[in-house]
């Protein structure tokens, strides 16, 4: 069982995948960041100095000043601007993968047409073998 176990962790995918989660884990630091201390104060400047993150409705209706009290006073309470915080960093994240994936995708395709490309040109036996290959599928 423990050679087995070995053989799983020494696949390739096993540590790709170990090594995406703990980048993840640093980009979303990063991530947090940008949102709390670059984006939501430009967003606040167009909207009138408002943070998000002090949003919130309290369903006591304990009329406390600032959300810090009315979670110091255990007030039940729906946040909502950290909602709408968590939606803002799921957006530039989603939007990040996306231009990563794509800009992946684009160079992968083009080393493959530049590998093609380059290749020397398949020798007579490599023709005649596939074409009785592409024969013996029919």
């Amino acid at each position: 069982m423990l050679d087995e176990f070995k053989t799983f962790i020494a696949k390739g995918n096993v540590v790709d995948m170990a090594v995406g989660i703990i980048i993840g884990a640093a980009f979303t630091a990063i991530v947090t960041s940008l949102v709390s201390d670059v984006i939501n104060p430009v967003i606040g400047i167009f909207i009138g100095g408002i943070d998000f993150s002090n949003y919130y409705v309290d369903l006591s209706m304990g009329g406390y000043e600032s959300l810090q009290a009315a979670q110091k006073a255990g007030a039940p309470l729906i946040m909502y601007g950290l909602f709408i915080n968590a939606i803002i960093k799921f957006l530039i994240v989603a939007f990040v993968v996306f231009m990563l994936v794509k800009n992946v995708n684009a160079l992968k395709a083009r080393l493959v047409k530049a590998e093609a490309e380059s290749a020397p040109p398949p020798t007579q036996t490599e023709t005649l073998l596939i074409e009785i290959r592409d024969a013996l599928k029919k």
